[in-house]
């Protein structure tokens, strides 16, 4: 939690003079493709309200960093005036089906509104280009503040506070909630962090060090054993390089990762026929012991159950230059992302 002088002086910046400028009028709901825990709202019920409008995809790390300060605003202030409508809108072709949103929203507690937005027609109505997002509009419908990406969740209560104040609704106290997550919700280690978000696919792909475009798309045998500078990766044994994915073809295939981080995240999914796929993770060759993330056993095993982001590794000690790979029992397995933290 932020110190008081940190939140006198937040508080001071946000009495200014034009401090939560207005931005615009809120854009409508009306293209949500589905809803979640509430019937659809309209703009329109909701003046009077102070509304945040937080875009998100349930792999998204840095969306699920910030989710616990989400639940927190709604717990808190729901009944002072305000309303937390979560938009979701898919990076990956598996969160536009709604059976998966639903099943990991419930997953992740939430219980604000949900737009499922698998359409972009909320999300061109925003003109968004970010996860996580967060608008925040008045009681009039007019959007006063924003904030893209991780961070400034003091400077975005205080615009919270300011805007419930401003619109008499009640009366808010200055202290700013605390929260403790857990699992991918831990902020990430940024003083070690050296590594890039980077897809497998190759509709967005770096770093690739067996990279072959005359093999997208077909199945293809990769030998691995490259010696992999820091930030690139590479696949062993049969695998199908998709525009958003690498999809392995027979049992027994690794993809590795040279990384400088605390953590290692990877988007996976099952395949089509959605069966579980017992998986490996390595650091140097050894199992990964104390240093197992939250979906893994110290031993290094893990289980593909769904399409979701895994957290292989959280390392508890000094971090330094490292090898992660990770090796899949069984086809079918899809690799879409590593994201770090």
């Amino acid at each position: 939690m932020p110190g008081e002088g940190l939140i006198r002086s937040i508080a001071h910046h946000l009495s200014g003079v034009n401090a939560l400028p207005d931005e615009g009028r809120l854009p409508s709901f009306d293209r949500a493709t589905a809803w979640i825990n509430s019937q659809p709202l309209s703009t329109a019920e909701l003046r009077g309200r102070v509304v945040l409008v937080g875009f998100w995809t349930y792999t998204c790390v840095n969306w699920l960093r910030t989710l616990p300060y989400l639940r927190a605003w709604n717990s808190r202030y729901a009944d002072a005036g305000l309303t937390v409508v979560g938009v979701h809108t898919p990076e990956f072709d598996f969160e536009a089906e709604l059976p998966n949103v639903t099943e990991h929203s419930r997953d992740l507690r939430i219980d604000y509104p949900i737009a499922v937005d698998s359409e972009y027609g909320i999300w061109n109505d925003f003109a968004n280009h970010y996860w996580p997002a967060i608008y925040l509009a008045d009681a009039d419908g007019r959007i006063r503040y924003h904030h893209y990406g991780e961070g400034e969740y003091a400077m975005t209560e205080m615009a919270i506070q300011q805007l419930i104040a401003d619109s008499g609704q009640s009366s808010i106290a200055p202290e700013l909630v605390t929260v403790e997550p857990t699992g991918l919700e831990v902020a990430a280690d940024w003083s070690s962090l050296r590594c890039p978000e980077t897809y497998l696919g190759y509709g967005q792909s770096n770093g690739f060090a067996s990279e072959r475009p005359a093999a997208y798309d077909q199945r293809h045998a990769y030998p691995g054993g490259v010696d992999l500078p820091l930030n690139s990766w590479d696949l062993t044994g049969e695998w199908t390089i998709t525009r958003e994915a690498a999809v392995l073809e027979a049992g027994g295939g690794r993809v590795a990762f040279a990384f400088h981080a605390r953590d290692v995240n990877l988007v996976m999914a099952p395949g089509r026929n959605g069966a579980a796929i017992p998986f490996r993770v390595f650091l140097d060759g050894a199992p990964v012991e104390a240093a197992h993330g939250f979906d893994v056993s110290r031993d290094g095993l893990g289980r593909l159950t769904t399409p979701n982001t895994y957290q292989l590794v959280r390392q508890p000690d000094r971090i330094i230059d490292r090898l992660v790979e990770i090796e899949f029992a069984e086809s079918g397995a899809e690799v879409y992302c590593f994201t770090f933290g």
